[in-house]
């Protein structure tokens, strides 16, 4: 079934949409036009916990435009499938950093748009490069931000069948042999932990792209990489929550978005700081790209600054200052 041009008028596409849109906001600082991009009840599940209102966005907006006026943002890819006749579920990636040095940073933004109207989303941001980049003491910065928590379709148990329906609706069975091998490598490399199969399905010369601004090669890179977040929830599992699908020459031809979340308790290796025996609840996404039938790339963020604050707060540190989800 065609998508209705209601869902992404007066845009040519979906693609077009998501990029005009956000330079609206972000670049060209209209943040008054949320109100008309969002629905009143819009709910946004971020780092730090869900907010339920258009108000928290804008607000939340304002707080991160004003904080870092020297950046500015382009889409990096964009993958987006429909949602029914009149709504589409978008993957957008953006780089965005200060126009004359070197310092970037990505963001990783899943939005639900029905007839135009941004109705729920996921958002990543990688906040570790710019503390990195900053020099900032990683432990007192998470002390500062208190983590809320998640309400709601975050809350539920995992979809049964992330193929047929996710956390955003059902979604058209669109790519169905590239999906499946994305979601039977998490099976097995991230959950199952065979990290020699990574070669299975990845190429050898394979680039993951970060959190912290790392980019990692090769097959036994990226097994390190894994066991570097793993080594301090090694009981822990990544649950499905979304996929979408999309193939676009503009960006490197068939690529999948996966949304998930990580559940496991802080009992491993201490490198948040001591120990909890606690579970975390942790939002993440991943991009990956195909070539010639096997994966290439992958792009895989989370908020570790929000992790270290999720952390502190079942320790008991106090928080130092508010939280800005959005």
């Amino acid at each position: 079934m065609p998508l209705d041009p209601a869902a992404y008028q007066p845009y040519a596409d979906p693609d077009d949409f998501i990029r005009e849109v956000t330079d609206l906001i972000w670049v060209d600082r209209s943040i008054s036009y949320i109100r008309e991009n969002y629905e009143p009840d819009s709910i946004v599940h971020g780092a730090y916990g869900t907010s339920t209102t258009r108000d928290e966005v804008i607000e939340g907006t304002l707080m991160r435009i004003s904080a870092t006026p020297d950046r500015t943002g382009q889409a990096e890819d964009v993958i987006w499938e429909a949602r029914g006749d009149d709504a589409f579920l978008s993957s957008h990636l953006v780089l965005s950093g200060h126009l004359q040095t070197s310092e970037y940073s990505r963001t990783i933004a899943n939005c639900l748009y029905r007839r135009g109207r941004m109705v729920e989303e996921w958002v990543v941001r990688d906040s570790l490069a710019g503390a990195l980049n900053r020099g900032d003491d990683l432990d007192e910065l998470a002390r500062a931000q208190a983590f809320r928590g998640y309400t709601g379709s975050w809350t539920e148990a995992p979809p049964i069948d992330p193929i047929a329906k996710g956390d955003s609706g059902v979604r058209p069975d669109d790519h169905r042999a590239e999906v499946e091998t994305v979601l039977e490598m998490i099976r097995t490399v991230w959950n199952d932990r065979d990290l020699q199969k990574v070669e299975t399905f990845f190429q050898r010369d394979l680039v993951l792209l970060t959190v912290g601004n790392r980019v990692v090669i090769r097959p036994e890179g990226y097994r390190r990489a894994l066991l570097r977040f793993l080594e301090s929830f090694p009981a822990g599992q990544f649950e499905i929550r979304d996929i979408q699908s999309n193939y676009d020459v503009r960006y490197a031809g068939l690529r999948v978005a996966v949304t998930w979340k990580f559940v496991g308790a802080y009992n491993g290796k201490p490198d948040y700081g001591p120990l909890t025996g606690k579970p975390v609840d942790v939002l993440g996404i991943s991009q990956f790209t195909f070539h010639n039938g096997a994966l290439a790339k992958e792009v895989r963020l989370w908020d570790d600054i929000a992790l270290r604050a999720q952390i502190a707060g079942t320790r008991g540190d106090e928080p130092v200052g508010p939280t800005n989800i959005y």
